[in-house]
């Protein structure tokens, strides 16, 4: 493994999300397990207001800046570095406001005319690929080929156009998405996990990792219950470092830490003879 990526501690402010939908809609739980992350080992709380999942309802941008603000505001007075999770301009234009260090969204930053105020803003931009529909994460039968056309295609595209509005490449981090995101076929995860040097050869931008949970770690292990895929998502995201993944967004920070811990040390024995 080399050095040790940043970890995203996902906090969903949602009542439907796939994983954890209402455990921290409320603001004074959500402000508990934000700090609980911090203190596990996230560098980053990654907020999202709404769920992405195919099911989910949809929420508009007054009802997700009313979701992020006690959160927001909670986390900002403990200095605590922060991603807003949503692809809504009204939502990122109050994020950018409120000084957020990440913007996160699923769309790639589609929307030209939010251009502008993200070239003078600070925060960095996770620049997403998914496939979608209805703004969701879908379950398309695609092909393994025609992912990896997508994927390039979205961050050739984005890469170019954010750059030519005036925003820094250094501020740009990619995700190439996983699970549904992907479409239905759990090889296409493997694909881009097994391929993220690819990715880093191609666009020389850090990579961001969710592999957090999701659909294909599921189909692979049999086990459908999120709670059942901590073994699986902890494999996955180990293999993502070793393979250079730059940032990893997770759950469960504590564990991830761990294992890195542990990862070093016996890189150490092993360098030391």
């Amino acid at each position: 493994m080399k050095a040790r990526p940043p970890i995203f501690g996902i906090v969903n402010l949602t009542a439907d999300s796939f994983s954890d939908g209402g455990l921290y809609l409320d603001p004074a739980a959500a402000i508990e397990h934000s700090l609980r992350l911090l203190d596990e080992g996230a560098a980053v709380i990654d907020l999202g207001p709404s769920a992405s999942n195919i099911a989910a309802a949809a929420v508009g941008a007054d009802e997700e800046i009313r979701r992020l603000e006690p959160v927001v505001a909670a986390l900002e007075a403990r200095g605590a570095a922060i991603s807003v999770d949503s692809f809504r301009p009204e939502t990122q234009r109050w994020a950018i406001a409120r000084g957020v260090a990440f913007l996160n969204d699923i769309k790639g930053f589609e929307n030209p005319a939010l251009y502008p105020l993200l070239a003078r803003s600070k925060a960095r931009l996770i620049v997403m690929h998914a496939l979608l529909e209805r703004d969701r994460a879908g379950q398309a039968d695609v092909a393994e080929g025609e992912v990896w056309r997508s994927i390039e295609g979205l961050f050739d595209a984005r890469t170019r156009a954010l750059e030519e509005a005036g925003i820094a490449r250094e501020r740009l981090i990619l995700d190439p998405g996983m699970g549904y995101f992907l479409g239905r076929r759990g090889e296409a995860s493997l694909s881009v996990l097994a391929n993220l040097d690819r990715l880093k050869g191609r666009y020389g931008l850090p990579v961001l990792v969710s592999v957090s949970r999701k659909s294909f770690l599921r189909a692979l292990t049999a086990q459908s219950p999120p709670s059942r895929l901590a073994a699986a998502t902890l494999a996955a995201e180990l293999y993502a470092a070793s393979k250079g993944a730059d940032f990893i967004r997770t759950h469960d920070p504590a564990a991830l830490s761990d294992a890195f811990k542990v990862m070093e040390a016996l890189e150490a024995a092993e360098a030391s003879g």
